[in-house]
């Protein structure tokens, strides 16, 4: 009889820490009164500090396995989790208010944050099919639930429905290529495909229609052409705390679930994955910025938005090299912050009965609070790639990358759909100064939301003006872990 050992637990510190807490709020909630759900809240986000402490804590700038390499700790995963929990406790905070408005405040959702982030935790370490399944499903279920959480409200549950029926679509396409690539390898590990794979395969038909299955099972989990759909009815039809959520968190998880399936289990495949990445990622860059221009809602126009970032993530893994991913970590965790400030600036607007939702509702930001249409116009910038912020630094690192690897065509045409993307961006500078505002009330928020939303907009402004930090400690990771 063999026993778990501490060598296999001490990695997972985090993991058990954060299903522990989660199992636990789960149960008091039961016996806290409505008007004290803030103590909900403020166990979670202790949850999520603990999270932080102990992962930091157990950061040793080496790579660690569990469990028969299971499960990986290394620097890849420790940066990718830390972001992760900021990114989570920040959504907390921006919600807060829009929440307990529309009294969807609750236990339930709390929980089901942090058992997500624990799908995501699970999917960023893991090193074996079994693992990274298990982990995208417990997001995925969280998820769909999230979604839903609005009962009353007939959008909401047509957008949860959607989502769930495609995201159950594209864990068939994920399990089907999976277990195709299993059957000529032999190996549920991703160490030992990779293995296998640099001695060559005997019926290497079989694999690459694993491949394409597995690719398309990815690109649905980051929303890329053509398996978009669901993107922009979730995020138009998700209340605004939910759509902040699955438009930040799930993407540093769907990156490192990429970083270990292509670049840790599938590396020896790359010149076939790569010419499928370049269609993925020509076709998002240039239909998420041409059908973001025609929207009039902000949330289906950021949802577009996001199709073409993706589109520019993956430019980074064409290059085969870790300077390419490590340009491409950098630019999923710039983008991740963009979003948190776009989307918490929606929500910021918002109030009891009103969803801040059309580009209407932008008029005029600059008479209402010049602060606010400041932190606006830099977040808008930086989606659209303009110096000096984070989000041209990050465009900037992945173009060079495919640059490098020859790809000279699709940066050009990256470029200029850039150029393109640059006017419904632009646009919500000009109704924020521009335009009389169409509701001349001040727009004020509690001290946490502003102080939170001030240091957002900064951070996107600072990156941008020092990059090399940030960029250091991405390749830093990649190159320690891969």
């Amino acid at each position: 009889m063999s026993f778990v050992s501490w060598h296999d637990l001490a990695p997972m510190l985090p993991e058990i820490f954060v299903l522990c807490m989660a199992s636990l709020i789960l149960l008091a909630d039961a016996f806290i009164a409505e008007g004290h759900r803030f103590i909900t809240y403020a166990a979670t986000q202790v949850t999520l500090l603990g999270a932080v402490l102990l992962t930091a804590q157990g950061a040793h700038g080496e790579t660690v396995t569990a469990f028969h390499g299971l499960f990986i700790e290394d620097p890849v995963a420790d940066v990718l989790k830390l972001m992760l929990y900021v990114s989570i406790s920040a959504m907390l905070v921006y919600s807060k208010s829009y929440l307990q408005v529309r009294g969807l405040f609750r236990g339930e959702f709390f929980v089901l944050v942090l058992f997500a982030a624990l799908g995501m935790m699970i999917m960023i370490s893991a090193g074996n099919f079994l693992a990274l399944y298990l982990g995208l499903e417990l997001q995925a279920l969280c998820l769909y639930a999230l979604v839903a959480l609005s009962r009353d409200s007939a959008v909401a549950t047509e957008a949860a429905l959607k989502y769930f029926v495609l995201g159950a679509l594209a864990s068939g396409l994920l399990l089907y290529g999976m277990s195709m690539v299993y059957g000529v390898t032999g190996h549920l590990d991703l160490s030992g495909i990779s293995a296998v794979l640099a001695h060559g395969v005997k019926d290497p038909t079989v694999l690459v229609f694993g491949l394409v299955f597995l690719v398309a099972g990815l690109a649905f989990k980051l929303g890329v052409v053509p398996f978009h759909m669901w993107v922009p009815d979730v995020y138009q039809g998700a209340p605004t705390a939910m759509t902040l959520f699955i438009g930040t968190a799930p993407k540093i998880a769907a990156f490192g679930f990429v970083i270990r399936l292509l670049v840790g289990g599938l590396q020896p495949l790359a010149h076939d994955w790569s010419g499928m990445l370049v269609i993925l990622s020509v076709l998002s860059i240039a239909i998420g910025n041409i059908t973001a221009i025609a929207q009039s809602n902000i949330k289906r126009m950021l949802a577009y938005s996001t199709i073409s970032h993706m589109g520019f993530v993956l430019l980074g893994f064409l290059s085969g090299n870790l300077q390419g991913y490590g340009a491409a970590m950098f630019y999923v965790l710039v983008y991740v912050l963009m979003s948190l400030g776009a989307f918490g600036m929606v929500m910021l607007l918002s109030r009891q009965g009103f969803e801040a939702e059309h580009l209407d509702d932008f008029k005029g930001l600059n008479q209402r609070s010049p602060w606010y249409a400041f932190l606006m116009l830099v977040v808008m910038f930086s989606m659209a790639g303009i110096p000096p912020t984070a989000g041209f630094y990050a465009k900037l690192a992945v173009l060079s990358s495919a640059l490098d690897a020859g790809y000279v065509g699709l940066v050009v045409a990256a470029v200029l759909f850039s150029v393109v993307g640059a006017f419904y961006y632009l646009r919500i500078v000009k109704l924020m100064y521009f335009d009389a505002p169409s509701d001349p009330s001040a727009c004020g928020a509690h001290a946490d939301v502003g102080v939170l939303m001030s240091a957002n907009g900064l951070a996107v402004l600072a990156l941008g003006i020092f990059p090399q930090p940030l960029m250091a400690l991405c390749t830093y990771s990649i190159w320690h872990s891969l």
